[in-house]
Protein backbone atom coordinates (compact mmCIF):
# COMPACT_ATOMS: atom_id res chain seq x y z
CA UNK A 1 0.00 0.00 0.00
CA UNK A 2 1.20 3.62 -0.64
CA UNK A 3 1.24 6.13 1.69
CA UNK A 4 -1.36 7.82 2.25
CA UNK A 5 -2.66 11.77 3.38
CA UNK A 6 -3.45 11.22 7.36
CA UNK A 7 -7.38 10.02 8.01
CA UNK A 8 -9.26 12.27 5.79
CA UNK A 9 -7.15 15.24 6.16
CA UNK A 10 -7.27 15.43 2.10
CA UNK A 11 -11.17 14.60 1.69
CA UNK A 12 -12.10 18.72 1.05
CA UNK A 13 -14.75 18.08 -1.57
CA UNK A 14 -18.54 19.05 -0.37
CA UNK A 15 -20.89 16.51 -0.57
CA UNK A 16 -24.44 16.90 -2.20
CA UNK A 17 -27.08 17.16 0.66
CA UNK A 18 -30.55 14.87 -0.40
CA UNK A 19 -33.49 15.89 2.36
CA UNK A 20 -35.72 12.80 2.11
CA UNK A 21 -39.31 12.25 3.18
CA UNK A 22 -40.02 9.09 4.26
CA UNK A 23 -43.59 9.71 5.67
CA UNK A 24 -45.41 12.51 6.66
CA UNK A 25 -43.18 12.60 10.17
CA UNK A 26 -40.13 11.44 9.34
CA UNK A 27 -37.11 12.83 6.96
CA UNK A 28 -33.65 12.25 6.60
CA UNK A 29 -30.64 14.49 5.94
CA UNK A 30 -28.16 12.78 4.12
CA UNK A 31 -25.24 13.78 2.39
CA UNK A 32 -23.45 11.00 0.34
CA UNK A 33 -21.84 9.58 3.07
CA UNK A 34 -21.22 12.04 5.60
CA UNK A 35 -22.90 11.64 8.66
CA UNK A 36 -26.63 11.87 8.38
CA UNK A 37 -29.47 13.53 10.71
CA UNK A 38 -33.07 12.43 11.07
CA UNK A 39 -35.83 14.53 11.75
CA UNK A 40 -39.24 13.31 13.37
CA UNK A 41 -42.27 15.99 12.93
CA UNK A 42 -44.36 15.17 15.78
CA UNK A 43 -48.23 17.11 16.12
CA UNK A 44 -46.40 19.85 18.54
CA UNK A 45 -42.71 19.71 18.15
CA UNK A 46 -39.47 18.82 16.49
CA UNK A 47 -37.39 15.94 17.31
CA UNK A 48 -33.32 16.14 15.73
CA UNK A 49 -31.35 12.79 15.78
CA UNK A 50 -27.52 13.73 15.66
CA UNK A 51 -26.77 17.43 14.83
CA UNK A 52 -23.88 17.55 12.54
CA UNK A 53 -20.10 18.47 13.69
CA UNK A 54 -20.82 21.89 13.86
CA UNK A 55 -23.64 24.49 15.00
CA UNK A 56 -22.21 25.95 11.41
CA UNK A 57 -23.70 22.63 9.41
CA UNK A 58 -26.16 22.26 11.86
CA UNK A 59 -27.82 25.71 10.27
CA UNK A 60 -28.43 23.88 6.85
CA UNK A 61 -30.54 20.92 8.99
CA UNK A 62 -32.14 24.14 10.13
CA UNK A 63 -33.06 25.44 6.81
CA UNK A 64 -34.38 22.28 5.80
CA UNK A 65 -36.88 21.62 9.16
CA UNK A 66 -37.79 25.14 8.35
CA UNK A 67 -39.12 24.46 4.56
CA UNK A 68 -41.42 21.77 5.82
CA UNK A 69 -42.68 23.17 9.44
CA UNK A 70 -42.60 26.11 11.57
CA UNK A 71 -43.17 24.01 15.21
CA UNK A 72 -40.40 24.23 17.94
CA UNK A 73 -37.37 21.56 17.99
CA UNK A 74 -37.67 20.57 20.89
CA UNK A 75 -35.28 17.72 21.31
CA UNK A 76 -31.87 16.35 19.92
CA UNK A 77 -31.32 12.96 20.59
CA UNK A 78 -27.54 11.29 20.52
CA UNK A 79 -27.53 8.05 18.79
CA UNK A 80 -23.84 8.10 20.58
CA UNK A 81 -20.96 10.18 21.74
CA UNK A 82 -18.73 10.47 19.05
CA UNK A 83 -18.22 14.65 18.36
CA UNK A 84 -19.28 14.32 14.34
CA UNK A 85 -22.70 13.88 15.68
CA UNK A 86 -22.92 16.17 18.82
CA UNK A 87 -21.14 19.55 18.48
CA UNK A 88 -23.60 20.87 16.12
CA UNK A 89 -26.52 20.57 19.33
CA UNK A 90 -26.43 24.11 20.36
CA UNK A 91 -27.55 25.79 16.93
CA UNK A 92 -31.12 24.09 17.37
CA UNK A 93 -31.70 25.51 21.02
CA UNK A 94 -33.90 22.56 21.84
CA UNK A 95 -35.54 22.07 25.33
CA UNK A 96 -33.80 19.04 26.11
CA UNK A 97 -30.45 16.56 24.45
CA UNK A 98 -31.38 13.31 25.28
CA UNK A 99 -29.19 10.31 25.30
CA UNK A 100 -28.40 6.84 26.81
CA UNK A 101 -26.77 6.91 30.36
CA UNK A 102 -23.67 4.73 28.61
CA UNK A 103 -23.60 7.57 26.39
CA UNK A 104 -23.26 9.88 28.87
CA UNK A 105 -20.62 7.73 30.74
CA UNK A 106 -18.39 7.98 27.87
CA UNK A 107 -18.79 11.46 27.44
CA UNK A 108 -17.54 11.88 31.15
CA UNK A 109 -14.70 9.51 30.49
CA UNK A 110 -13.02 10.54 26.68
CA UNK A 111 -15.40 12.78 25.50
CA UNK A 112 -12.68 15.72 25.56
CA UNK A 113 -10.03 13.50 24.04
CA UNK A 114 -12.59 12.23 21.26
CA UNK A 115 -13.32 15.67 20.23
CA UNK A 116 -9.57 16.43 19.17
CA UNK A 117 -8.81 13.33 18.00
CA UNK A 118 -12.11 13.79 15.30
CA UNK A 119 -11.22 17.05 14.59
CA UNK A 120 -7.61 16.45 13.72
CA UNK A 121 -8.91 13.32 11.53
CA UNK A 122 -11.36 14.76 9.44
CA UNK A 123 -11.22 18.66 9.13
CA UNK A 124 -14.31 19.21 6.34
CA UNK A 125 -16.58 17.43 8.62
CA UNK A 126 -15.27 20.75 11.36
CA UNK A 127 -16.16 23.11 9.14
CA UNK A 128 -16.31 26.35 11.04
CA UNK A 129 -15.69 24.72 13.92
CA UNK A 130 -15.03 27.88 15.93
CA UNK A 131 -18.80 28.48 15.83
CA UNK A 132 -18.86 25.14 18.36
CA UNK A 133 -19.51 26.51 22.54
CA UNK A 134 -16.40 25.66 25.00
CA UNK A 135 -16.66 22.81 25.90
CA UNK A 136 -19.02 19.12 25.92
CA UNK A 137 -22.05 18.50 24.42
CA UNK A 138 -23.86 17.18 27.93
CA UNK A 139 -27.12 15.81 27.48
CA UNK A 140 -29.92 17.18 30.05
CA UNK A 141 -31.76 13.56 30.07
CA UNK A 142 -30.96 10.28 30.40
CA UNK A 143 -32.15 6.79 29.79
CA UNK A 144 -31.15 2.86 30.50
CA UNK A 145 -32.48 0.61 28.04
CA UNK A 146 -36.01 2.26 26.84
CA UNK A 147 -37.80 5.48 26.95
CA UNK A 148 -40.45 6.93 24.98
CA UNK A 149 -41.09 10.37 23.85
CA UNK A 150 -44.87 12.05 22.85
CA UNK A 151 -44.77 14.32 20.30
CA UNK A 152 -48.37 15.03 21.19
CA UNK A 153 -49.75 12.07 19.70
CA UNK A 154 -46.79 10.27 18.11
CA UNK A 155 -44.88 8.20 19.79
CA UNK A 156 -41.03 7.99 19.32
CA UNK A 157 -39.28 5.55 21.24
CA UNK A 158 -35.31 5.44 22.16
CA UNK A 159 -33.83 1.91 22.76
CA UNK A 160 -30.80 0.43 23.10
CA UNK A 161 -30.99 -2.95 21.60
CA UNK A 162 -27.31 -3.92 21.99
CA UNK A 163 -23.63 -2.63 22.00
CA UNK A 164 -21.93 -2.14 18.56
CA UNK A 165 -20.59 0.96 16.97
CA UNK A 166 -20.43 1.95 20.60
CA UNK A 167 -21.41 0.69 23.51
CA UNK A 168 -24.12 3.46 24.49
CA UNK A 169 -25.38 3.03 20.69
CA UNK A 170 -29.39 4.53 20.74
CA UNK A 171 -31.83 3.70 17.66
CA UNK A 172 -35.39 6.05 17.45
CA UNK A 173 -38.24 3.84 16.24
CA UNK A 174 -41.81 5.41 15.24
CA UNK A 175 -43.88 2.05 16.07
CA UNK A 176 -47.17 3.37 14.47
CA UNK A 177 -44.71 4.16 10.80
CA UNK A 178 -42.03 1.22 11.69
CA UNK A 179 -39.84 3.54 10.33
CA UNK A 180 -36.10 2.88 11.88
CA UNK A 181 -33.24 6.23 12.36
CA UNK A 182 -29.85 3.39 13.26
CA UNK A 183 -27.02 6.10 14.03
CA UNK A 184 -24.02 4.77 13.32
CA UNK A 185 -25.23 0.82 13.80
CA UNK A 186 -26.24 0.93 10.11
CA UNK A 187 -24.43 2.01 7.17
CA UNK A 188 -25.05 2.16 3.38
CA UNK A 189 -22.64 1.71 1.11
CA UNK A 190 -20.79 3.26 3.25
CA UNK A 191 -17.77 1.49 5.63
CA UNK A 192 -18.11 1.48 9.08
CA UNK A 193 -16.26 3.15 11.75
CA UNK A 194 -15.25 0.62 14.10
CA UNK A 195 -12.51 1.87 16.42
CA UNK A 196 -14.20 2.47 19.72
CA UNK A 197 -16.96 -0.72 18.50
CA UNK A 198 -17.65 -3.64 20.35
CA UNK A 199 -17.12 -6.78 17.10
CA UNK A 200 -18.63 -9.57 18.64
CA UNK A 201 -21.63 -7.56 19.92
CA UNK A 202 -22.50 -5.67 17.08
CA UNK A 203 -23.97 -8.41 14.61
CA UNK A 204 -26.54 -9.18 17.79
CA UNK A 205 -27.63 -5.77 18.23
CA UNK A 206 -28.14 -6.06 13.82
CA UNK A 207 -30.33 -8.67 14.32
CA UNK A 208 -32.56 -7.09 17.27
CA UNK A 209 -33.05 -3.47 14.79
CA UNK A 210 -34.05 -6.53 11.84
CA UNK A 211 -36.30 -8.13 14.06
CA UNK A 212 -38.02 -4.56 14.58
CA UNK A 213 -39.07 -5.33 11.13
CA UNK A 214 -38.75 -1.58 9.85
CA UNK A 215 -40.54 -0.57 6.31
CA UNK A 216 -37.65 2.20 6.05
CA UNK A 217 -34.49 3.15 7.60
CA UNK A 218 -32.12 6.15 8.16
CA UNK A 219 -28.57 4.80 8.31
CA UNK A 220 -25.98 6.66 9.95
CA UNK A 221 -24.09 7.03 6.96
CA UNK A 222 -25.14 7.01 3.11
CA UNK A 223 -28.67 6.98 1.50
CA UNK A 224 -32.22 6.34 3.65
CA UNK A 225 -33.31 3.13 3.29
CA UNK A 226 -37.21 3.69 1.69
CA UNK A 227 -38.33 -0.03 1.18
CA UNK A 228 -38.02 -3.35 3.32
CA UNK A 229 -35.88 -4.32 1.13
CA UNK A 230 -33.18 -1.56 0.88
CA UNK A 231 -33.43 -1.63 4.58
CA UNK A 232 -32.18 -5.60 4.60
CA UNK A 233 -29.69 -4.36 2.26
CA UNK A 234 -28.35 -2.19 4.80
CA UNK A 235 -28.75 -4.71 7.68
CA UNK A 236 -27.17 -7.30 5.86
CA UNK A 237 -24.08 -5.35 4.36
CA UNK A 238 -22.73 -4.00 7.84
CA UNK A 239 -23.09 -7.03 9.22
CA UNK A 240 -21.47 -8.88 6.77
CA UNK A 241 -18.55 -6.23 6.84
CA UNK A 242 -18.10 -6.54 10.59
CA UNK A 243 -17.85 -10.24 10.18
CA UNK A 244 -15.74 -10.18 7.99
CA UNK A 245 -13.25 -7.63 9.51
CA UNK A 246 -14.05 -10.17 12.80
CA UNK A 247 -13.12 -13.70 11.05
CA UNK A 248 -9.98 -11.91 9.21
CA UNK A 249 -8.30 -10.24 12.37
CA UNK A 250 -9.18 -13.43 14.45
CA UNK A 251 -7.37 -15.53 11.89
CA UNK A 252 -4.56 -13.22 12.31
CA UNK A 253 -4.14 -13.30 16.09
CA UNK A 254 -4.68 -17.10 16.60
CA UNK A 255 -1.84 -17.62 14.07
CA UNK A 256 0.42 -14.91 16.17
CA UNK A 257 0.94 -12.54 13.56
CA UNK A 258 1.37 -8.75 14.80
CA UNK A 259 -0.81 -6.03 14.22
CA UNK A 260 1.32 -4.35 11.00
CA UNK A 261 0.72 -8.16 9.72
CA UNK A 262 -2.70 -8.32 10.43
CA UNK A 263 -3.35 -4.96 9.01
CA UNK A 264 -2.03 -5.63 5.46
CA UNK A 265 -3.59 -9.20 4.68
CA UNK A 266 -7.59 -7.81 5.98
CA UNK A 267 -6.61 -4.90 3.96
CA UNK A 268 -5.95 -7.10 0.97
CA UNK A 269 -8.63 -9.42 2.24
CA UNK A 270 -11.70 -6.84 2.30
CA UNK A 271 -10.37 -4.34 -0.31
CA UNK A 272 -12.19 -6.02 -3.10
CA UNK A 273 -15.35 -6.51 -1.82
CA UNK A 274 -16.19 -3.15 0.43
CA UNK A 275 -12.99 -0.43 -1.01
CA UNK A 276 -15.69 1.11 -2.45
CA UNK A 277 -17.65 2.13 0.02
CA UNK A 278 -17.53 5.44 0.99
CA UNK A 279 -14.59 6.11 4.05
CA UNK A 280 -12.92 2.64 3.22
CA UNK A 281 -9.72 3.77 3.43
CA UNK A 282 -9.74 6.45 6.55
CA UNK A 283 -12.11 3.44 8.27
CA UNK A 284 -9.56 0.45 8.03
CA UNK A 285 -6.52 1.05 10.44
CA UNK A 286 -8.73 2.39 13.33
CA UNK A 287 -11.16 -0.68 12.60
CA UNK A 288 -8.64 -3.23 12.34
CA UNK A 289 -6.86 -1.70 15.30
CA UNK A 290 -9.52 -2.10 17.44
CA UNK A 291 -10.10 -5.65 16.29
CA UNK A 292 -7.28 -6.82 16.67
CA UNK A 293 -7.17 -4.97 20.34
CA UNK A 294 -10.86 -7.14 21.16
CA UNK A 295 -9.07 -10.17 20.34
CA UNK A 296 -6.38 -10.15 22.32
CA UNK A 297 -6.14 -8.30 25.36
CA UNK A 298 -8.98 -5.51 25.29
CA UNK A 299 -11.93 -6.44 26.14
CA UNK A 300 -13.65 -2.49 25.54
CA UNK A 301 -12.19 -0.03 23.33
CA UNK A 302 -9.22 2.20 24.28
CA UNK A 303 -9.03 5.88 23.96
CA UNK A 304 -8.35 7.84 20.66
CA UNK A 305 -6.24 10.64 21.36
CA UNK A 306 -5.30 12.71 18.54
CA UNK A 307 -1.68 11.70 19.32
CA UNK A 308 -2.60 8.17 19.43
CA UNK A 309 -4.30 8.70 16.12
CA UNK A 310 -1.37 10.13 14.17
CA UNK A 311 0.67 7.77 16.15
CA UNK A 312 -1.20 4.57 14.91
CA UNK A 313 -1.51 5.63 11.13
CA UNK A 314 2.26 6.28 10.53
CA UNK A 315 2.77 2.27 12.33
CA UNK A 316 0.43 0.98 9.85
CA UNK A 317 0.05 3.52 6.98
CA UNK A 318 3.77 4.52 6.50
Amino acid sequence: MSTKTFASQADLEDKKVSFTRLSENAYAYTAEGDPNTGIIIGDDSVMVLDTQATPSMAQDVIRRIREVTDKPIRYVVLSHYHAVRVLGASAYGADHVIASRDTYDLIVERGEQDKASEIGRFPRLFRNVETVPAGLTWPTITFQGAMSIWLGKLEVQLLQLGRGHTKGDTVAWIPSQRILFSGDLVEFDATPYAGDAYFQDWPHTLDRLAALQPVALVPGRGAALTTPQQVAAGLAGTRAFIADMWDAVKAGVDSGKDLNAVYREVYAKLQPKYGQWVIFDHCMPFDVTRCYDEATRYPDPRVWTAERDVQMWQTLEN
